[in-house]
């Protein structure tokens, strides 16, 4: 299975937290499984880390370096991605983040399995969610 990594999936996994479920950790550990994270993951550890240091332990090239160092596949953004990414609703109840959805547009894209434990994004009718 191929999965894209939420930004708060990859991050709980590189921190080993206890917030990441048993089921999300076997999902990630399965050498069967080819783990990607995305260049938007990047993107938000970057925007989070620069205005609230204190609040997100991990730079972006600290970020991406772990993901890498611990075998993710990075996944870059592309045309298609963005275009897919605007083909969503935008009144979906209670979800207005747009990294969350151009990472689903990724996965959706790129016939992945999407990992999170935003159950925000269950409102959204894709069968590439794993809610977590």
């Amino acid at each position: 299975m191929t999965i894209l990594l939420d930004t708060h999936m990859a991050i709980w996994a590189l921190l080993d937290s206890p917030r990441l479920t048993s089921k999300a950790k076997q999902l990630i550990t399965d050498p069967d499984n080819t783990i990607y994270y995305s260049v938007v993951s990047v993107w938000e550890v970057l925007l989070k880390h620069s205005s609230h240091p204190d609040n997100m332990d991990l730079s972006a090239d600290v970020f991406s370096e772990s993901c890498k160092d611990a075998g993710f596949v990075p996944l870059e953004l592309r045309d298609k991605h963005v275009i897919t990414a605007g083909r969503f609703p935008l009144d979906v109840e209670g979800h207005k983040d747009p990294f969350d959805r151009l990472l689903l547009a990724q996965a959706k894209t790129e016939n992945m399995s999407f990992l999170t434990h935003d159950r925000r994004l269950s409102n959204y009718p894709e069968k590439c969610i794993i809610q977590q």
